[in-house]
């Protein structure tokens, strides 16, 4: 307590040997002085009221003049109070301290313990190995995360926060010196120059590294935490989010990746980490690499079983009635990672992959289905590997259970060799679901009865995420339904949902003329396909016009020979007025 007892003691407080550290004035200091005596007799907290009245007097209410100093002392760090947390102090008037509570910082107690608030850095010397470095790395995380809460309460040009920038301007120096120094190869380092990561980018990887090995789930994961590590304002913290989004470079590249969870108002939170591929490199970067990852790309061109498909939306770019909405907003729950560990440890769920769900979405032609497969499967951030079962039929006795089988034992191969989990998408697939034979008596039926009997059984094994379409519920095999998750109705679009899939499709950058009404559109009871359709056949017929203006009567044409060209529907021609 050397520096304690001699910033007590000494009659000159200028003298004292860590004054020139404080950088302040001989008045602040003195309030220092008359703060630390009151702290070491057990007041850890005072009022300003008193210590002003203490050391100035209340004559001529001159204490009054010298609250600006209790202000200075705050705004460099020396000195906290717990009335205006969530303000800086720029913000709090001086009479709003007069009778506050005000306390000495930690930052101020260390510099009275050790004399010296300099941080120890590193030598400038080579890194011995990747955990000599990412020591550092961590340090200055630390250092980020400092600076982050105290320009929560401090104003920019705050003493306190101009320390911590020179600490970490001198640290991320070394840290480069050292690295340029080094011959051994570094992971991540290898990584920031792999994908051109900017500062910025950079610490929101380390920040993240930082947390996996800390073993912790919480402090930095959020994306308004790390966010608010880079940003120094709001208007910074705007910019910065883009960092976090979709089509950003850390996750378009599979660097990080993020869980969505509910959070306690309703809302959707991220929560990020490393990928995995690139955690166990960094973690284990003297371990035999295996062989590379083989891409499903390359893999399908050598088959003709299944088309890849790469979706282009998510649920949030679809359609939806509120009740399917929900329903498949709880499926995408259980890529949240508190949701796995608990179905995990109750035996509900004993693999640790991602999500496992048998899925039958149901319903008329053209109002989604296949749509709505494809955007779930982009909000699991998966690709889906599709196969039209009409295709499945053969004439020669024996092969299409033959070919039920390759469909699984194609999509488990492709799975393993590129360890990726795509979503297995069955279209059409009313054959397989229909009801069996009870009394199969040709070969047909034997044949289709056997057919379905394997693809009972292989959606029994199968490990994953299979969705499969079908128009009728209605002719579903009970053995089937009871082997899906989720059965997923899709009805033909209500009003409200007519106008709202109007609105999405109508080109923006396109011309209308003065009367033209949504509205009156979407009372036309088409699906959702229909209007696809229509709205390409107008745009057709306009495009090739003298002045390509979309006009009322173009649709209501496009519409009626829509309406008339069903088979085996309603062929109502005309306007309709009314929606029941």
């Amino acid at each position: 307590m050397h520096y304690l007892i001699d910033f007590l003691e000494n009659d000159s407080i200028e003298k004292s040997k860590i004054f020139e550290q404080l950088k302040c004035t001989k008045e602040e200091a003195t309030i220092l002085k008359n703060m630390t005596k009151q702290y070491i007799r057990g007041n850890i907290e005072v009022v300003s009221l008193d210590v002003l009245v203490d050391l100035f007097g209340d004559k001529e209410y001159q204490h009054l003049s010298k609250l600006a100093v209790i202000k200075n002392l705050l705004d460099q760090g020396w000195v906290t109070h717990g009335n205006f947390v969530n303000l800086r102090v720029a913000e709090v008037s001086n009479i709003e301290l007069l009778n506050s509570t005000i306390t000495l910082s930690s930052s101020f107690l260390k510099l009275l313990e050790d004399g010296t608030l300099d941080m120890e850095l590193p030598e400038v010397s080579s890194y011995e190995d990747h955990l000599e470095y990412l020591k550092d790395q961590f340090l200055r995380i630390e250092l980020y995360q400092k600076l982050s809460g105290d320009k929560q309460n401090l104003t920019d040009n705050s003493i306190s926060i101009s320390r911590i920038k020179s600490k970490l301007q001198l640290l991320e120096s070394r840290i480069t010196q050292r690295v340029e120094s080094t011959q051994i190869d570094i992971v991540v380092e290898k990584i920031f120059e792999e994908h051109e990561l900017n500062q910025k980018e950079q610490v929101i990887f380390l920040a993240l590294l930082k947390e996996e090995y800390a073993s912790e789930f919480e402090s930095l994961r959020d994306m308004n935490t790390l966010v608010n590590l880079i940003s120094f304002d709001d208007y910074e913290k705007i910019k910065n989010r883009a960092l976090l989004e979709e089509g950003s470079k850390l996750i378009e590249n599979d660097i990080i990746d993020y869980d969505e969870m509910l959070n306690g108002f309703g809302g959707v939170t991220r929560s990020f980490f490393i990928s995995e591929e690139l955690l166990q490199n960094i973690m284990h970067p003297n371990k035999e690499k295996k062989a590379k990852k083989i891409k499903l790309d390359m893999l399908i061109r050598e088959q003709e079983l299944f088309e890849l498909i790469d979706p282009k939306t998510s649920l949030a770019d679809v359609v939806l009635s509120p009740k399917t909405r929900e329903l498949l907003d709880n499926l995408l729950k259980q890529v949240d990672r508190n949701v796995m560990k608990l179905l995990r440890e109750w035996g509900v769920k004993e693999r640790r992959g991602g999500i496992d769900a048998k899925i039958i979405f149901y319903g008329p032609p053209g109002t989604g289905k296949t749509m709505t497969a494809l955007s779930l499967a982009k909000s699991m951030k998966k690709r889906v590997l599709s196969f039209d079962c009409s295709k499945i039929l053969s004439k020669y006795v024996g092969e299409s259970e033959q070919n039920v089988r390759s469909i699984f034992d194609t999509y488990r191969d492709l799975s393993l060799k590129t360890k990726s989990e795509p979503v297995l998408l069955l279209n059409e697939a009313d054959q397989f679901l229909s009801a069996r034979v009870s009394e199969a008596g040709g070969s047909v039926d034997k044949m289709h009865n056997q057919m379905q009997n394997i693809f009972l059984e292989q959606i029994e094994k199968f490990n994953g995420v299979l969705i499969a379409t079908t128009n009728l519920l209605e002719t579903i095999d009970s053995a089937f339904s009871r082997r899906f998750d989720y059965k997923v109705a899709f009805e033909k679009p209500s009003l409200k949902q007519r106008i709202e899939l109007w609105q999405k499709l109508l080109p923006e950058m396109a011309v209308y003329e003065a009367n033209f009404s949504i509205e009156e559109l979407a009372k036309y009871k088409l699906s959702g396909g229909q209007i696809k359709l229509v709205l390409k056949n107008c745009a057709l017929r306009v495009a090739i016009k003298e002045e390509p203006i979309f006009c009322m009567e173009d649709f209501k044409n496009a519409i009626e020979r829509e309406k008339a060209g069903l088979f085996g529907e309603e062929k109502s021609m005309g306007f309709l007025t009314s929606e029941k």
